[in-house]
């Protein structure tokens, strides 16, 4: 770890799963920098300071009601967060950078999600630096929204869902990003909120490397003019001692588990924290992994399947059908799942993190994507990357039985353990002295502490 350079960095992460961690991991790369760390967090989703002991923590209320905890429209609750944490942040923020007695705050580094930092962070001059937690292909793309709508690609429409979106090859129009709300006009100024708060930041930090996205980290630096600074992958900078914040507790069990199955036999299925089934795609699911005869890791989060707690859609008989071959669990260590030896497929819901972490475990995928950020994801490590199947047909048992063999028994699947090896060593060079990832880290960490002057020179 580098000694510490007297310089304070203010972390405000988005309280989701997918949002949290790779802020987490952020931090703890820029700790070891020789940054000392202050993190701000909400009482919804409450991190635990301790399996961060490094860092200094100050709890905002977010005063959601419990209505509004729970709420399942994704939108309508990341508008309530933006709502009521507004004038918590704004507090606590200016407390922080008023007090005297800890290091100079040189920057805030908060997800973008969170619109209210830019105006907050300029009534105190301090220089604020974006997190993207997804992908730069998909920032690319949310960025080109007004001409899409233009083109008539959006909103999307049943009979257009399988053009080409000639602009972004090879997307089609179903694959856009789309989270679906109440109100579908809370996603279009969530989008351009996104655009907004990156043209008028410091800088935006990207969780991938050059060789994976060069076309959309190239079509972004022409588009924002900003500092844009891929240092990924987050989760193999970050060492091991330290870890990342978990809202569900993790079934260690499944280690002992793959440890007793044969090399690259296993498929590891696993959908996110957010995503959810209802009773029949889940029974496709369960029959379609029990008729491929393959074992399997399956995680089934609590409350994931509609109208039911757990596991109670399953049959009767059904866990004796499997012979042993089935191991379920409510939540997993991923990244230590991914990197077990005993792991040939990872079926994802291919949210970002996730995706990153197969690729850089050299797992293949199929993916079958829900909302957002994922569709886009899938495309890409289908048709780009040419590491993942799409399964873009629905959940039936026999697609799925075949996706399985296809990837587990017959040359495709060794097709794509082939080209991801070559991603896999291309991820690794890109940490090491010389890599790009290595050279944008050291030149982030230049940035910030060159925002001083800087922010002085752009506030009068």
């Amino acid at each position: 770890m580098e000694q510490r350079n007297g310089r304070r960095l203010i972390l405000l992460p988005l309280p989701l799963q997918g949002h949290m961690n790779p802020m987490l991991e952020l931090a703890n790369i820029l700790y070891f920098k020789g940054f000392s760390i202050t993190i701000i967090h909400t009482s919804f989703n409450s991190l635990n300071p301790s399996t961060h002991p490094h860092f200094t923590y100050h709890l905002i209320s977010d005063n959601l009601s419990e209505s509004e905890a729970v709420e399942k429209d994704l939108l309508l609750l990341i508008s309530h967060l933006n709502r009521k944490c507004y004038e918590p942040f704004r507090e606590c923020f200016a407390s922080l950078v008023s007090d005297a007695s800890k290091e100079p705050v040189a920057c805030l580094i908060s997800d973008p999600v969170f619109d209210f930092t830019q105006s907050v962070a300029e009534s105190l001059k301090i220089p604020r630096i974006m997190l993207r937690t997804g992908s730069a292909s998909f920032t690319a793309v949310i960025s080109a929204f007004p001409l899409l709508q233009g083109k008539g690609y959006i909103p999307k429409l049943d009979s257009r869902l399988g053009e080409p979106v000639t602009e972004f090859s090879p997307l089609r129009v179903k694959d856009l990003p789309v989270i679906n709300s109440s109100d579908p006009e809370r996603f279009f100024k969530l989008v351009h909120n996104l655009t907004y708060q990156t043209k008028a930041s410091y800088g935006f930090i990207f969780n991938t490397f050059e060789d994976l996205e060069q076309h959309a980290l190239a079509t972004l630096r022409k588009e924002f003019h900003i500092p844009i600074f891929p240092i990924g992958p987050f989760h193999k900078c970050v060492p091991a001692t330290t870890s990342t914040s978990r809202f569900l507790s993790q079934d260690w069990s499944c280690i002992s588990w793959l440890n007793t199955q044969a090399q690259k036999s296993v498929i590891y299925v696993s959908f996110g924290s957010i995503a959810t089934l209802d009773e029949a795609q889940f029974l496709e699911i369960a029959w379609g992994l029990a008729n491929s005869k393959q074992p399997f890791l399956w995680v089934v989060r609590p409350g994931s399947i509609s109208g039911s707690d757990w596991l109670e859609p399953l049959p009767s008989g059904f866990h004796e059908t499997l012979n042993g071959r089935g191991h379920i669990v409510k939540w997993a260590p991923q990244k230590e799942v991914l990197a077990h030896q005993s792991v040939g497929v990872f079926w994802t819901h291919s949210g970002w993190n996730s995706t990153l972490e197969s690729i850089c475990e050299g797992v293949p995928m199929i993916c079958t994507p829900f909302f957002g950020d994922q569709m886009l994801n899938a495309r890409y490590a289908s048709d780009v990357w040419e590491v993942g199947l799409h399964l873009e047909n629905g959940l039936e048992r026999g697609e799925i039985e075949r996706a399985i063999r296809s990837l587990m028994m017959e040359k495709k699947g060794d097709q794509m353990r082939d080209r991801l090896s070559k991603i896999k060593e291309k991820a690794n060079i890109c940490l090491r002295q010389g890599g790009s990832s290595y050279q944008s880290l050291n030149d982030l960490v230049d940035h910030i502490l060159s925002l001083e002057s800087l922010a002085l020179i752009k506030h009068d």
